[in-house]
C-alpha cells in the first residue's frame, strides 16, 4: 500500500506591473496607470503654458502679446505680484530676456519630461525650484496686498504651485516613467545607466 503526498499549494503575492527601478519604489499597476495619468496630466498643463504663450493661442495669451510676435512670456505674472518679499525683485526682472529664456525653458522641459516620463529626478529637481519661486510671488501667507487690499488667499499655505512639486517628486520616487512613458528605455541608456541621478 502507498501513500501519496499531495503538494501544497504555495501562496501567492500580488506582483507589481513591473519590475521596479534600483531605489524606486514599485506600485502596483492599477497606482502605477494612475501615477503615469498624473504625470502626462501635469506634463501637459506645462506644455500647454509654453505652447500658449509662445504662440499666443488666445487662451491666457493674445496673439499680439505671444513670445513669437516680441512679448514677454513671464512679464505678465512678474508684473502682477503684489505680495510678498520678492515683489520688488520680481517686478525689477520683468521683461528681461534671460529671465523670459529660463522660464519658457523651464515650461518646455518640464513639460516633455513629464509627457514623456524621462529625466523624471531632474524635472522634480528644477520644478520644485522654480514652483517655489512662483510660490514666494503668489505669497499665500498675506492677508493684504501691498496696496492694503485682501489678498483673498484661500490657504496661507498650500496653492497649486506646491500640489504641482509635489506630483513631480510623487512621480519620480515611484519611477511612474515606466508606465506609459520612455522611462524604461531613458534607463537603460548607457548614459543614464553611469549617471543614475538623470533618471
Amino acid at each position: 500500500m502507498s501513500v501519496l503526498r499531495h503538494a501544497r499549494p504555495q501562496p501567492t503575492t500580488a506582483v507589481p506591473e513591473r519590475e521596479p527601478a534600483s531605489g524606486a519604489a514599485a506600485p502596483y499597476a492599477p497606482a502605477a496607470r494612475l501615477l503615469a495619468a498624473l504625470r502626462i496630466t501635469t506634463g501637459l498643463i506645462f506644455l500647454w503654458a509654453f505652447l500658449d504663450k509662445t504662440f499666443g493661442f488666445g487662451y491666457a495669451t493674445t496673439s499680439e502679446r505671444a513670445w513669437v510676435n516680441g512679448g514677454s512670456p513671464a512679464a505678465g505674472y512678474l508684473q502682477s505680484v503684489q505680495v510678498g518679499p520678492l515683489e520688488s525683485t520680481f517686478h525689477a526682472w520683468s521683461g528681461a530676456v534671460w529671465v523670459d529664456w529660463a522660464y519658457m525653458a523651464g515650461m518646455l522641459g518640464l513639460g516633455l519630461a513629464l509627457v514623456a516620463g524621462i529625466g523624471l529626478r531632474i524635472a522634480a529637481v528644477s520644478g520644485t525650484g522654480m514652483m517655489l519661486l512662483l510660490w514666494g510671488g503668489a505669497w499665500p501667507v498675506a492677508r493684504e496686498m501691498s496696496d492694503g487690499t485682501a489678498s483673498m488667499s484661500p490657504n496661507p499655505l498650500i496653492d497649486q504651485h506646491i500640489v504641482y512639486a509635489l506630483v513631480m517628486i510623487l512621480v519620480a520616487v515611484c519611477a511612474a516613467g515606466r508606465t506609459w512613458g520612455l522611462g524604461r528605455y531613458w534607463e537603460e541608456t548607457p548614459l543614464v545607466r553611469r549617471y543614475s541621478w538623470l533618471r
